[in-house]
């Protein structure tokens, strides 16, 4: 296994409502490695944009990190302070939004936003920063960027404008890039073509990369790694091959099983039950508890630890405690599972 990059330890994030305290992120850990891609997926509210906003420090004013530590290539992300955090923000760690006209000023040339960073960060004249945003236009694929460059981002197509927002996420060549969403909002080929760029992006400067999604076909093509998030905790996390091979946690379940495949195009689409829990007042025991059609009386009472399957492989559900009657999903949907996975890129 490569070294560590970044690495979160028991990370707790609250907000304050008026209805009281929202325990966003409850006891989050995961390590991230040089190189590597993984993809946090989950129902919307799981907290998988919280928790990757905490490692940049950028949460909003009646949000709190409680608890935990957040390392980024050894030291504290969590103990420095706001203008340390100036200093790492777009040149060590840079993050692309789903949204890519809330990200662009729609005031500035599309070359000024790729070139500020640059001058800030790497101290680079003008004119030098103009021309490597020229550079990075060609790279992420905007056709005729030597003209383009002094357009607007109204200028561009939507496709096109998160290319742009990935542009200026490269610019100082960072070792950690947090994309959250970024493919949501495009078509199918433009998602496509996204998903190549930052694949070749990640192969050529050896960029360690946390994408965020609810999209499994997505993650199939571009994960090493898979963290699945509900109610502000990681069930379960494993290689990709694992999750979509031998998934452990019924919440793995019901998300591999609620993505439409063309195959199944004239049955009824799948759905998990119920909703997700009230994050003011958690439960004691599993938060999966009430919408898991697999649920033991231990669920109700007590939360569930994680059980090792693998080196990488581990998932917090009583079902595989050793003293659980033996429970899995149906051969044909495990079948399905890894069917899919293959379908959309992943490994046999």
């Amino acid at each position: 296994m490569s070294e560590t990059i970044l690495s979160l330890d028991d990370v707790h994030v609250s907000f304050d409502s008026l209805n009281g305290k929202v325990h966003a992120v409850r006891g989050v850990s995961f390590d991230l490695h040089y190189g590597e891609t993984l993809a946090l997926v989950g129902e919307s509210g799981s907290g998988k944009s919280v928790t990757c906003r905490s490692i940049i420090r950028l949460l909003s004013k009646n949000a709190s990190i409680d608890d935990g530590s957040i390392l980024y290539e050894g030291k504290n992300i969590l103990a420095k302070s706001q203008r340390e955090m100036r200093s790492i923000r777009g040149k060590e760690i840079s993050i692309i939004f789903q949204d890519p006209m809330t990200s662009l000023n729609p005031t500035m040339r599309v070359s000024k936003q790729i070139a500020l960073p640059m001058i800030h960060h790497l101290h680079l004249s003008k004119h030098e920063a103009m021309k490597r945003a020229i550079e990075l236009l060609k790279r992420v694929g905007i056709p005729n960027s030597e003209v383009r460059y002094k357009d607007y981002p109204h200028q561009f197509s939507g496709g096109q404008r998160q290319r742009i927002v990935i542009a200026i996420a490269l610019a100082c060549n960072p070792k950690l890039l947090i994309a959250d969403e970024p493919t949501t909002a495009l078509d199918v080929t433009i998602q496509a073509q996204i998903i190549e760029l930052m694949k070749d992006i990640q192969k050529k400067n050896g960029t360690s990369i946390i994408f965020i999604t609810h999209d499994l076909g997505v993650v199939a093509k571009v994960a090493d790694r898979v963290a699945v998030m509900y109610a502000g905790k990681i069930v379960e996390i494993g290689t990709a091959e694992e999750i979509f091979y031998l998934p452990q946690h019924p919440y793995t379940w019901g998300l591999l099983q609620s993505v439409p495949t063309a195959d199944e195009a004239d049955e009824e689409l799948y759905a998990i039950p119920g909703a997700p829990p009230d994050l003011i007042h958690p439960s004691k025991g599993d938060a999966f508890y009430s919408r898991n059609p697999y649920a033991l009386e231990a669920d109700r009472y007590y939360e569930p630890p994680y059980f090792q399957l693998s080196p990488t492989h581990f998932a917090a559900t009583w079902l595989l405690d050793e003293r659980a009657p033996k429970v899995e999903p149906p051969p044909s949907i495990q079948r399905r599972y890894a069917t899919f996975y293959k379908k959309h890129g992943g490994k046999p």
